[in-house]
């Protein structure tokens, strides 16, 4: 059990670290190929100093994730043999597939994207900066047919005990995929749009004088505010499907225990799993049914359906899935509420002046996409316990034999290592952010006034 637990840290806090670059990157790359696009057809050198700054943060969001992807394929072997010898046969195929289709796509263009800009033509430039975003994005892709066929697995046979691909059609569009697909890359260009917003207030607010972030701002913050209500659109269509092919999930995530109609939606609660109910409960009359089955007294799951006949719970930890949903849901409202403001205070092209307030708030949001993304993805991952692959193998019986003080040696190194990593990286990203600002003639004792619209 020990062993069990610590391995599941120790991927958590892998992935966990990981997730955070390709979030970026995956957005960041169609970002920036709209800035080459709008310089191409204007000649505005604004688009292009916007460019010159963000390829760089591409470029460090690029190399962070490639190096931590590598930690956690080495961990199929060390920690998790058993997914690899029971399914290896469909989730081998499909990160070569990421392999073959995507990473080597990033990593012939991405040196001319990066270093090529004064060295080809600027079509030939254009060109490495969409098939470096097309790449990412197929990554995405891949990575997300396997998770969304861990949760929703078909078009496979067991041939003793080892899962063999019968319809590799089925699997790849297997019934979750496009709804984890679509609320993955929406939540990547989420992420992007508030980072984006954030810097650049956060450039203005250091004095920069240049017209550069105040149009970086501006696409960050009409982009989110595009963005966000497609999103939590697409969360929804996302729940429904959850509901059909995890209904335990979906009672974890409301922490409601018997199946009944007219559930309430729970704002807050304190779930006891050991007496298997809620403490200090807050909710909206019948909102979870209207949400779910969209009628006031529709039918919702419980978790005592799913519990063996010795008692043991078959659904996922409830307190973590039904906070880390609300973590997320809330998020996502907030950034409806700052988006849609901001895009209301800087519409029009007069020249009233930016309140710093806003400039601050923004830049306090600058990595809430990370936030919203990290406590989706703990719902949608914690949601799937006990099962590694749903109805096919579950997370103990892949375990390896490393020992827990084994484990826990290298979880410590980890953290201590991502740790100086996420403090570097967002340090680098102030520098960046200073430099530039610096370069415009300001710096952080020019004041406020100068920052206009």
């Amino acid at each position: 059990m020990e062993e069990l637990v610590l391995a599941r840290i120790q991927f958590a806090a892998n992935i966990s670290f990981h997730i955070l670059f390709p979030t970026i990157t995956i957005g960041l790359g169609w970002v920036l190929l709209f800035f080459k696009l709008r310089y191409g057809a204007s000649g505005d050198e604004r688009w292009i100093e916007a460019y010159r700054f963000w390829v760089k943060v591409f470029a460090l969001s690029f190399a962070l994730g490639v190096v931590s992807g590598i930690t956690m394929s080495f961990q199929f072997g060390t920690n998790w043999p058993g997914y690899m010898e029971k399914v290896g046969n469909i989730a081998g195929p499909l990160l070569a597939y990421e392999v073959l289709t995507a990473f080597f796509l990033e990593a012939v263009f991405i040196g001319i994207m990066l270093f090529g800009a004064s060295r080809v033509s600027n079509w030939l430039h254009t060109v490495a900066t969409f098939c470096v975003a097309f790449g990412t994005t197929m990554s995405a892709f891949w990575i997300i047919v396997l998770n969304s066929w861990m949760h929703t697995p078909v078009g496979f046979e067991l041939r003793d005990g080892v899962a063999h691909a019968t319809d590799w059609w089925a699997i790849v569009f297997n019934p979750s995929m496009p709804y984890r697909l679509t609320h993955m890359l929406m939540a990547s260009g989420l992420t992007v749009a508030f980072l984006i917003a954030g810097l650049s207030a956060l450039r203005l607010l250091m004095g920069d004088r240049s017209d550069s972030p105040r149009l970086a701002l501006k696409v960050g913050v009409y982009l989110a505010a595009v963005l966000i209500p497609l999103q939590i659109y697409a969360g929804d269509l996302h729940g429904l499907n959850t509901l059909e092919h995890q209904p335990q999930k979906i009672a974890a995530m409301e922490a409601n225990w018997e199946t009944r109609s007219n559930v309430p939606l729970l704002l807050f609660a304190i779930p006891d799993q050991a007496q298997r109910k809620n403490h200090f409960e807050i909710g909206v009359p019948n909102g979870a049914s209207l949400i779910l089955k969209h009628r006031g007294d529709g039918v919702v799951p419980g978790l005592n359906d799913y519990v063996s006949a010795d008692g043991k719970p078959l659904h996922p930890p409830v307190a973590a899935v039904f906070w880390s949903f609300r973590v997320m849901v809330g998020v996502g409202m907030l950034m409806l509420l700052v988006s849609w403001f901001a895009a209301w205070s800087l519409r029009g092209a007069g020249a009233a002046a930016i309140s710093p307030w806003l400039l601050r708030g923004l830049v306090a949001m600058t990595f809430s996409g990370w936030v919203a993304t990290l406590a989706g993805w703990y719902t949608t991952e914690i949601g799937r316990q006990p099962w590694l692959v749903q109805g096919v193998l579950t997370t103990a019986e892949a375990v390896g034999p490393v020992s827990a003080p084994l484990i826990l040696s290298t979880l410590i190194v980890y953290l201590i290592i991502y740790a100086v990593l996420a403090v570097s990286y967002i340090a680098v990203l102030v520098h960046l952010s200073r430099k530039a600002a610096e370069g415009s003639g300001g710096g952080p004792a020019t004041g406020l006034a100068a920052v206009t619209d």
